[in-house]
């Protein structure tokens, strides 16, 4: 995998090679999703969240392997700056197919008139009917017919994710989930990022670690754990969407 590749004319002449290290992990992941594609094909799909190890994911897939279908699922509720990404990566690589999944309307109407706009405040109960009706009922629709689906999680993510392995079964949607970063550090995951002049969310720049909807997102004191602004009314162990059980 050459650097040149994910490099704008201009800035190929002033690019720094890539530590050795971080390029051999740069091609493991690559081989990764290489066989992926060769394994499941159009059965494949990567769930792109717009986050930092996804906006990693988002380039390596673009660039090596751009068949992978993608798909996006907007909450009604994402940040601007998260749209805004949505935006660059489209206008960059035009190549790649990227769906948008959208809640139903009308169930999410019916949710909004009964429980109010924020419900999610009040209870666990009503925070998870929300992400139910904004992300996993969106999510079934977009993993339909799919024998694959790939993530950016990774183990040190959150103490629901330390026991992450590459290739799971995920029982709840019936089929395989692939976490081609399962293994990086965050510190790894910017380093890519900074070396392939990758666009990523602006809100990473501001606090923010781990970014889901704007009410339900909010910016973390440096050395925090990276999704302690997600849901941080509630306890750690409750803190997933249920996208990832």
């Amino acid at each position: 995998m050459s650097l040149d590749a994910f490099l704008e004319p201009e800035s190929r002449q002033e690019a720094k090679p890539i530590d050795p290290a971080l390029q051999a992990k740069l091609d493991q992941v690559t081989e990764r999703l290489q066989s992926a594609w060769q394994k499941y094909g159009e059965a494949l799909t990567f769930a792109n969240s717009l986050g930092a190890e996804d906006a990693l994911l988002t380039g390596l897939i673009a660039e090596q392997q751009p068949e992978i279908a993608q798909f996006v699922l907007d909450t009604g509720r994402l940040p601007e700056e998260t749209l805004t990404l949505l935006d660059q990566v489209r206008s960059r690589w035009p190549q790649i197919s990227l769906q948008v999944f959208y809640p139903d309307a009308e169930q999410l109407q019916d949710f909004v008139n009964r429980e109010g706009v924020n419900a999610f405040y009040r209870s666990q109960e009503l925070r998870k009917a929300c992400c139910g009706l904004r992300k996993l009922e969106p999510l079934k629709r977009a993993l339909q017919g799919k024998k694959a689906w790939i993530t950016g999680l990774r183990r040190e993510q959150s103490v629901t994710r330390d026991q992450l392995q590459y290739s799971q079964w995920d029982a709840g949607n019936g089929l395989q989930k692939l976490s081609p970063l399962y293994d990086w550090s965050e510190a790894e995951v910017w380093q890519a990022i900074k070396a392939l002049k990758l666009p990523y969310n602006a809100l990473h720049d501001q606090g923010y670690p781990s970014i889901g909807c704007a009410p339900c997102t909010r910016a973390v004191q440096p050395g925090a754990d990276p999704r302690s602004g997600r849901w941080w009314w509630e306890n750690p162990e409750t803190r997933e969407c249920g996208l990832h059980k």
